[in-house]
């Protein structure tokens, strides 16, 4: 189901580099849209002065404004960085450790220097008080309430503004935890209070507390920023109610976002994701969707028109593709791989001589050292203008202008320090940079058994159309698909975001255990309490059924894996239920492992509730009907492995549908410039969207 919103919409995404800003008038059928620097010192600077730039540009009165969807990065850098709040953990005696031990075993067995992701609170505030409850309910130690107290008041006097609360068994029986947070609550009224029940009601008290931990570290920051940015959107006249994109695909209101920010961590790279979803889902089966900003680039698996949904991811990785490296957190998420590979990653010679790009990057302060703002650094966005790839000019829709002599000046240091010529350091740097986000893709796709060349690469992002064709040829795949407007498109993405409320619950038992009017109250409270959220936000008509999905695994199997069950109405006898559920389980474990289940009992660990309203379409104009000037503006010389060639360049804004032409070419617009080496042809399809046939 899809509905169309009246009235003017407003998408904004903050990432590392860039801030986007999206308009849609479903009425008259058009966007309008615009790309600034992040302004990292205080973010809300750069959106509010962009939201002002936008609406002259448009002529729209901010009253005008009917919707809101934001996304930002800044909660997950600020876990990268380590610069959330201070907190305190609250946990049962005799497991203050439990988020230092981990998972008690190295990433990288034999790196002597290994670093294991570190606890988000120092050690002095891991508390620990009297309590205990045993998996099936017995209370073998009352909570110590008095122990509460002394504990939250030790915090609070060393200076934490939020406290983090782990109990053992919390997820099957909460009691002690609510009465904890409860009582640290009325004690102090100002403290942000995290109970891990609340967040995540799973199993394993690391994977638990180290989700509830993050919720924690980011609220406070999350708290006041989402405050302001409201309060400050509302001082420009905009009355409608601020909405915040979800990690999973869909978006929430301001009170479920301020609730569980943790939620909130991937919301800038999941838009990236539905973007190419919804722009190019339609035409093509498998999407590879490759988004590429300023400071990293993100691919993600699209199939059937829907991103890949995952239950759980690692921020703050200590090694960017090895799994327990980082922190665990047990949210929902679409299914992404992110490395440091963006217009702003800093190239360098390193220790044995070899040329290096990134993970680090120039961001928007000071910048690559062409955008002229004090950075002395090569990085992949000088290389990309001395190559040919991106005019000086029309950077940035002409608002940034590019500095041409000092990304020569920041080349050449590096040449020299190589010891090749400033091209080859340029070509180098492309080259180098196109390889790690291939490697990266080829990992993504193995790891879930599929194959690069069956799949169309979806490019949005600053960066994502320039490198795609060189990404595409590296991977074998032979079709690229480039959306209008490409270099915003994750913020177009936010405006077609459903909302959504994803809820889960320990069961802990053996399927034949479970009687049918049991697992169907188990599933209906998660469902209600969906529903309620969805109702907080006006969406409580929206909603159709839930989907229903249990974790589930054979007895002795210490991994599960989710298995989508049949909606309701279920049978009502024991017998016709276990037999549904055994059935879907045989298919999902087939489906995944080629192999029917080994003949033993399953295991039924959670239930999982996933709640959508309708989809908010966009009623996007598709191919334009009058064009702006001559298809062919001039031609430039670019480079690519060291050979020069003659690129044709051309304005997106001329090129009709049906049109096609040959590489070597470039093909400009205000927020990206799309690269065509020699050998592919490109075609504009009635959609609006580009067409590269790879060579």
């Amino acid at each position: 189901m899809t509905a169309h919103p009246s009235g003017i919409s407003l998408g904004i995404d903050i990432g590392g580099t860039f801030t986007d800003l999206v308009l849609h008038d479903p009425a008259e059928r058009r966007s309008g849209s615009l790309k600034i620097l992040t302004t990292h010192g205080d973010p809300v600077l750069g959106i509010l002065e962009g939201t002002r730039r936008l609406l002259g540009e448009a002529g729209v009165e901010a009253a005008e404004i009917t919707r809101i969807v934001h996304a930002t990065t800044l909660f997950t850098n600020a876990l990268i960085e380590r610069k959330g709040a201070l907190i305190a953990l609250i946990t049962t005696q005799g497991f203050r450790d439990v988020l230092k031990i981990g998972r008690e075993r190295r990433y990288e067995l034999f790196d002597l220097s290994l670093r294991p992701p570190a606890p988000l609170m120092p050690d002095h505030l891991r508390l620990e008080v009297p309590e205990r409850v045993k998996v099936d309910g017995t209370v073998l130690t009352p909570l110590d309430l008095a122990a509460v107290d002394a504990a939250a008041d030790q915090a609070v006097a060393a200076g934490a503004e939020a406290i983090a609360i782990l109990f053992l068994h919390s997820d099957l029986h909460p009691g002690h935890e609510v009465a904890a947070a409860q009582r640290i609550a009325a004690r102090h009224p100002g403290l942000s209070v995290t109970a891990s029940h609340a967040i995540v009601r799973e199993v394993r008290e690391y994977e638990r507390g180290s989700t509830a931990s993050a919720n924690a570290y980011v609220a406070p920051m999350a708290g006041r920023y989402l405050a302001r940015l409201g309060a400050e959107l509302a001082a420009l006249g905009i009355g409608s109610p601020l909405l915040l994109m979800l990690s999973n695909g869909g978006m929430t209101h301001l009170e479920e976002a301020g609730r569980a920010p943790v939620q909130l961590l991937e919301s800038g790279p999941a838009a990236g994701a539905l973007a190419a979803a919804y722009l190019a889902g339609g035409q093509e089966a498998r999407i590879l969707a490759f988004d590429m900003g300023g400071t990293t680039a993100k691919l993600s698996v699209v199939e059937h028109g829907e991103p890949e949904i995952v239950f759980g991811f690692e921020a703050a990785r200590q090694a960017r593709f090895i799994e327990g490296s980082g922190l665990p957190i047990r949210i929902s998420a679409v299914d992404l791989m992110e490395i440091g590979a963006g217009g702003g990653s800093i190239a360098r010679r390193d220790a044995i001589g070899l040329l290096k790009v990134g993970p680090d990057s120039a961001g928007s302060e000071p910048g690559p050292a062409c955008y002229g703002r004090g950075g002395t650094e090569a990085t992949v966005t000088d290389a990309n203008l001395l190559l040919g790839y991106l005019d000086p000019s029309r950077f940035a829709g002409g608002r940034l202008p590019l500095d041409r002599a000092a990304a020569q000046a920041a080349m050449q240091r590096l040449a020299q320090s190589l010891g090749i010529g400033m091209e080859a350091a340029a070509w180098g740097i492309h080259d180098v940079v196109t390889e790690a986000m291939a490697s990266a893709a080829r990992t993504h796709l193995a790891e879930r058994g599929r194959d690069a060349s069956g799949f169309t690469l979806v490019c949005t992002g600053g960066g994502g159309p320039v490198h795609g064709y060189h990404l595409a040829r590296k991977l074998g795949i032979r079709r690229i698909i480039v959306p209008p407007e490409a270099g915003v498109a994750s913020a177009l993405g936010l405006l077609t975001a459903p909302p959504r409320v994803d809820r889960v619950a320990t069961l802990g038992r053996r399927l034949l255990a479970w009687k049918a009017a049991e697992l169907e109250a188990a599933f209906g409270e998660l469902e209600a309490d969906a529903r309620a959220v969805l109702a907080r936000g006006g969406w409580a008509d929206d909603a159709p059924a839930p989907e229903r999905v249990v974790d589930a695994r054979c007895v002795g199997q210490g991994a599960h894996m989710p298995v989508t069950l049949p909606p309701a109405p279920w049978p009502s006898g024991d017998a016709a239920l276990h037999g549904m559920i055994t059935e879907a389980f045989t298919a999902a474990y087939q489906e995944r492992f080629r192999r029917p289940p080994p003949a033993v009992a399953i295991d039924l660990v959670h239930a999982r509730v996933v709640l959508r309203g309708a989809s908010t379409g966009l009623a996007l104009p598709g191919a334009k009907r009058s064009w702006e000037g001559p298809a062919v503006t001039h031609q430039r010389e670019v480079l690519a492995g060291g050979i020069s060639a003659t690129a044709d360049i051309y304005s997106r804004g001329g090129l009709r549908p049906g049109f096609s032409a040959s590489g070597p070419a470039l093909v400009e617009e205000a927020g990206s410039t799309l690269v065509i080496g020699p050998g592919g042809r490109f075609s504009v399809l009635e959609s609006g969207n580009i067409l590269v046939e790879v060579g």
